[in-house]
């Protein structure tokens, strides 16, 4: 049996992601972080001769929330055209975790149909050196573009 080696621990720094807008293709260099979650919808199954109860999956729903230095007025466009012309772009960001130092590879996930929870069009802070913005959003579909190998085990 081996264990797994230091350098196969995926360095959080170490990636990209690409944000497409209406078909324009956007480098997130503005990200400091960013999570993607699946959450699964269950439904109570009661069985006879059981007394506790099963679970059974009948959906799921897609949520996920970055935050992001304050450099890019892309978000503020998306919210400023949405009032002038009730438009919502179609959205989609992909993420790439990859570590040189790991023996696995790259992992390359694409979330799809990107709708933000509420977007920020200005913002000033008396009290901050750096302007960040939290951005919650959901997503309906996503794709694994490209999986992680298992590691080399020392």
């Amino acid at each position: 049996m081996g264990f797994l080696k230091s350098g196969d621990v995926i360095n959080g720094r170490e990636g990209t992601a690409f944000m497409t807008i209406d078909g324009r293709n956007i480098p997130m260099f503005f990200l400091k972080n960013i999570e993607a979650t699946v959450e699964l919808t269950k439904t109570e199954v009661p069985v006879l001769g059981k007394r506790m109860t099963q679970q059974k999956v009948t959906g799921a729903a897609g949520s996920g929330s970055m935050t992001i230095h304050k450099v890019t007025s892309e978000f503020a466009k998306i919210g400023i055209s949405y009032l002038k012309s009730g438009k919502i772009p179609d959205i989609t960001i992909k993420i790439t975790n990859d570590d040189p130092q790991s023996t696995v590879g790259r992992q390359s996930t694409l979330i799809k149909n990107v709708l933000f929870d509420s977007i920020i069009i200005a913002k000033l802070d008396v009290e901050s050196e750096t302007l960040d913005e939290d951005v919650d959003f959901t997503f309906d579909d996503a794709d694994l573009l490209e999986a992680f190998t298992d590691p080399k085990l020392g």
